[in-house]
């Protein structure tokens, strides 16, 4: 990692206004919070800032709905998401709104550009308008089967299976998800930024500027850039919550439009508020390098908007463009997407109620790769890890040997440990690397091994009895518990991005404040310490079970009519789908005889790789319980990505005979559901609590 003084810039996309923040959502912001507390730790200018995003038809219609003002509901959606954002320890350096004067001041700047280089055009739309609601839709208020596959349920603007980027009256059978009614085709005026003229820009922006996986600029040339882009369409006609057009009376920005721009915005008010220049952030140099660098992190859904829009507003402009836009999957829960029906569409306060916020800080570190695959929230894993890492590993540590050194503080010189403190701090190079990379995995990997580590120490070394031998052990006693305090305050400074809370709490039983890195590099000596207080509680399974609980109770009906996303959202809220398919024929009639020679039985997957020579099969490695594992090819590619998969439970037809295929020996069926209209292949997967070898019955 470079040594020299950087400056830094890191936004989170803008939580929309329309909801209350979920576990989902907050895959991001701790991922963003977790690198920024790292850069500042290690003594970076580092600001991280963030809005509501604040625009849009479903914010106007929820505010009709509940018969107040479009500024009453989004000041008290702020209030709430601020509160849930402070319980999970998420510190903004800003956050605004895009309902905001330096918003609005921008977007015409912006605008102004776009118009300068001859970027914008007008023409007649035919838009679906929802006779219900009386409002022109929005992409993300309409759905309904994808033109190209298939697939149903989809958005009005993109299809989550197929890729397939279309407009909402291309969709076949298109409801709003507002009123539930048959939207009308109806044509308005629009305006539309001709983005295909800075195809060439944009081809070489996301090839070679390193700002972008190239598994995403391999993904824009093939799916976008190979073919001219479409115009953007920008403008939205009245009735429209939002800023209007100042040279178009009667259009209004589109949200997409003025959300980004809400990132210029808040670094405008905080250096307004700080003394700072925003040229300083977001003006290029002469050698046309950004000032600062810019670190964009957004969930996988809106890629699109944030590696191809985006870029071309700040070009047309002539700010800076993002050094990095780091990208990352959906969360689903127990192997499945977050459901209301099953409790685990968990919202950010319910959590709250229930667990402490740095274990799911935690968990959330240990499976973040700085990828752009999805990541589990197995609830039985996270109790697990949670215990067994934080509360086994690290609290222990300091659990077990703090009350030796009551009334006697440090030694006055630091013990030999046999070099434990001198390799963990050589470690140190690696888990900055790894959380300057964003895998936080990887950090968390090689902390706990230096727990381990520590551990071993204290197993072998036995405080315990030496505070039995009496006065002559009591200077070996001193030592020991001072080697297992520093080892122990050094992963504390490891974790201190991670668990935040925890670094406090640590620094008030010795040392004082973990303020640096470098306090990893170096032992502590002759201090006094202070009175061990538990630390941090062990998960148990009825404070999960209440958690889901009461999420289930409040996934009640609402009689408040709410979008299920928009665009702006970073991650996929993916309740379950009500979309009636057509009904199939029920097969011929079999007898109980006939059926109980079926043997469905519960699975784990443990491995699942692509077969690169089958157009349709994934080749599974499962579990049955204890050591019976086995081999099949399922016919589910291109409808389940096989990361997504590993560890998930599902059911197996278990005593199929063994099939001989060209690819190797299959030996079971993995249970799957398919029909007319359900433009897909479902697994199904057991309630929770199932294990792996259990019989359906």
């Amino acid at each position: 990692m470079p040594n020299a003084h950087r400056r830094i810039l890191v936004t989170s996309a803008l939580p929309y206004a329309n909801g209350h923040i979920h576990l989902g959502h907050l895959v991001e912001y701790i991922q963003t919070d977790i690198f920024v507390r790292f850069q500042k730790l290690r003594g970076q200018t580092c600001i991280y800032l963030c809005a509501d995003d604040t625009h849009g038809t479903a914010i106007m219609i929820r505010a009709r709905a509940e018969g107040r003002s479009e500024q009453e509901l989004i000041a008290a959606m702020r209030e709430a998401h601020l509160s849930d954002f402070a319980g999970f320890q998420i510190a903004f350096d800003h956050y605004g709104s895009t309902d905001s004067p330096a918003n609005r001041r921008l977007c015409g700047e912006i605008w102004s550009a776009l118009r300068r280089k001859g970027l914008v055009t007008a023409r007649d739309v035919r838009q679906l308008f929802d006779p219900v609601a009386g409002v022109f839709l929005a992409d993300r208020f309409v759905r309904g089967t994808c033109p190209k596959c298939a697939a149903a349920d989809q958005y009005g603007d993109s299809c989550e299976q197929c890729g397939a980027t279309y407009g909402p009256a291309d969709l076949v059978a298109p409801k709003s998800t507002l009123s539930g009614a048959t939207p009308e085709v109806r044509s308005a005026e629009h305006l539309f930024v001709t983005i295909e003229k800075l195809h060439e820009f944009l081809a070489e922006w996301t090839r070679s500027s390193g700002a972008i996986d190239p598994r995403i600029a391999n993904y824009l040339a093939g799916h976008f850039l190979c073919e001219p882009l479409r115009d953007w369409d920008i403008s939205r006609p009245a009735p429209y919550f939002g800023f209007e057009i100042p040279d178009a009376p009667g259009h209004y920005w589109y949200v997409w439009f003025d959300a980004p721009i809400g990132y210029l915005a808040a670094t405008s008010e905080w250096c307004e508020r700080s003394g700072g220049a925003f040229e300083s952030w977001w003006q290029r140099t002469e050698g046309n390098e950004a000032a600062a660098e810019i670190h964009h992190f957004i969930g996988k859904d809106i890629t699109y908007f944030h590696t191809l829009f985006w870029p071309a507003m700040l070009e047309a402009a002539g700010l800076a463009l993002p050094t990095k836009v780091r990208i990352h999957g959906f969360l689903t829960v127990n192997g499945q997407k977050m459901s209301k029906s099953r409790g685990t569409f968990l919202l950010a306060r319910t959590y709250l109620e229930h667990l402490d916020p740095g274990m799911l800080r935690y968990y959330y570190a240990a499976k973040l790769s700085g990828g752009i695959d999805d990541i589990d929230l197995n609830l039985e894993e996270f109790t697990a890890k949670v215990n067994a890492d934080l509360v086994g590993k690290v609290v222990n540590l300091a659990s077990r040997t703090a009350r030796w050194l009551d009334g006697t503080g440090l030694s006055p010189r630091y013990p030999d440990d046999g070099g434990l403190f001198a390799a963990a701090a050589a470690d140190g190079t690696e888990i900055a690397a790894a959380y300057e990379d964003c895998d936080f995995a990887r950090a968390m990997r090689t902390i706990m091994l230096a727990a381990d580590r520590a551990n071993a120490y204290v197993d072998a070394e036995q405080p315990w009895k030496l505070a039995k031998a009496g006065p002559d052990a009591a200077g070996r006693l001193q030592d020991v518990a001072t080697v297992a305090i520093n080892l122990f305050r050094q992963l504390a400074v490891y974790l201190a991005p991670v668990l935040p809370r925890f670094a406090e709490q640590v620094g008030d039983l010795v040392g004082g404040p973990i303020r640096s890195w470098e306090e990893s590099q170096r032992p502590l000596e002759a201090l006094g310490i202070g009175r061990f207080t538990p630390l941090m509680q062990r998960v148990e399974a009825a404070q999960v079970e209440a958690m889901l609980a009461q999420s289930l109770a409040e996934a009640a009906p609402q009689t408040v009519p709410l979008s299920p996303g928009t665009a702006s959202m970073t991650t996929q809220p993916t309740a379950d789908s009500a979309e009636p398919l057509a009904a199939e024929p029920l097969a011929d009639t079999c007898t109980i005889d006939d059926f109980t020679k079926v043997d469905l039985r519960v699975a784990r997957i443990l491995a699942a790789e692509e077969v690169p020579e089958a157009k349709k099969l994934l080749k599974l490695t499962i579990s049955l319980g204890g050591d019976v594992t086995r081999t099949v090819f399922a016919g589910i590619k291109g409808f389940h990505e096989p990361s997504s998969l590993v560890g998930r439970l599902v059911v197996v037809v278990a005593n199929l005979a063994p099939r001989q295929m060209k690819f190797g020996l299959s030996e079971g069926m993995v249970v799957a559901a398919s029909g007319a209209g359900a433009g897909g292949v479902y697994l199904l997967s057991p309630d929770s609590g199932a294990l792996p070898g259990m019989r359906l019955r």
